[in-house]
C-alpha cells in the first residue's frame, strides 16, 4: 500500500492478530514504528506475527490470550504495560463466526460468538480505557462488519448481532471518553479475503475482493493524528457493498 504514517514512540495491542485483518493491522502498525503486542488464541500464530514485525526492524511481542476470559484479558493489558510502559492504541480484531440458520443455533455457539466478538472487546476497551484515562488519552478501533451495520446476513444471526452490538459499544464509548482524549471508532469490513479457505464472490460496486492490507491502511489512518477529529464512527471498508 502506498500509504504510511509515523507511529514511532507509540505502543499498541492488537487482538486476534494471528491471521486476516488482525495480522495485517499488526504488521502495518509495526511498520509504522509502533511497538505491538500481538495477541491471538493460538500461541504459534501470535509468536510468528510478532517475529515478522521484529524481522522487519520493528518491536513486538506475541501473547497468548482468550479475550472472552476476563483474567486473560487482564494479562494481555498488563503484559503490554510491563513491556511498553504505556498503551496508546487498542485494536479489537478478535472475532469468531459459525454460520448456522437461526433456528439451529445452539447455546454454546451463540454464547461463544457474543463472548468473543462483543464481551471480549468490551473487556479490552474497559481495561485499556482505565489506562488511557490515567495517561491522557489514546485511540481504540473495533473491527466490526457491514453485517452488523447496515446489512443483514442470513445464516449468521449471532454474528450479525454481535457486530451490531460492537458498533453500538463503539459509539457509546466515544461519547463517554471523547472529552478525556480517547477516540473510539469502528471499521465495518465486507467482501475482504481474510482466509484462503473461504472463497468470496464479490458483489460490491468495485467488483473485486478486498485485501486485509486495505483494511489495515484505513486502520493506520484512524490511529494517526490525521484522524484527530474523528470519533464514534463506523466506517465501511467494503468496496461499496453496504450501498447495495
Amino acid at each position: 500500500m502506498n500509504f504510511s504514517v509515523d507511529l514511532r514512540g507509540q505502543s499498541a495491542i492488537v487482538t486476534g492478530a494471528g491471521e486476516g485483518v488482525g495480522r495485517a493491522i499488526a504488521l502495518a502498525l509495526g511498520a509504522a514504528g509502533a511497538q505491538v503486542l500481538v495477541n491471538d488464541i493460538n500461541p504459534d500464530r501470535a509468536d510468528r506475527i510478532a517475529g515478522e514485525i521484529v524481522a522487519a526492524g520493528g518491536k513486538a511481542i506475541g501473547w497468548l490470550g482468550d479475550v472472552a476470559n476476563r483474567f486473560q484479558a487482564v494479562s494481555i493489558v498488563e503484559t503490554a504495560r510491563d513491556h511498553f510502559g504505556k498503551i496508546h492504541i487498542l485494536i479489537n480484531a478478535a472475532g469468531v463466526d459459525k454460520p448456522t440458520p437461526a433456528i439451529e443455533v445452539d447455546e454454546y455457539d451463540i454464547r461463544r460468538i457474543l463472548e468473543v466478538n462483543t464481551i471480549g472487546a468490551f473487556f479490552l476497551c474497559q481495561l485499556v480505557g482505565r489506562v488511557m484515562l490515567d495517561e491522557g488519552g489514546g485511540v481504540m478501533l473495533n473491527i466490526a462488519s457491514v453485517y452488523g451495520h447496515p446489512l443483514p446476513l442470513s445464516g449468521s444471526s449471532a454474528y450479525a448481532a454481535s457486530k451490531a452490538a460492537l458498533i453500538s459499544l463503539t459509539r457509546t464509548l466515544a461519547v463517554e471518553w471523547g472529552s478525556r482524549g480517547i477516540r473510539v471508532n469502528a471499521l465495518c469490513v465486507g467482501d475482504v479475503q481474510e482466509s484462503a479457505q473461504r472463497v468470496i464472490s464479490p458483489t460490491n460496486p468495485l467488483g473485486r475482493v478486498g485485501q486485509p492490507e486495505e483494511v489495515a491502511a484505513a486502520a493506520l489512518f484512524l490511529c494517526s493524528d490525521a484522524a484527530s477529529f474523528i470519533t464514534g464512527q463506523a466506517i465501511h471498508v467494503d468496496g461499496g457493498l453496504a450501498m447495495i
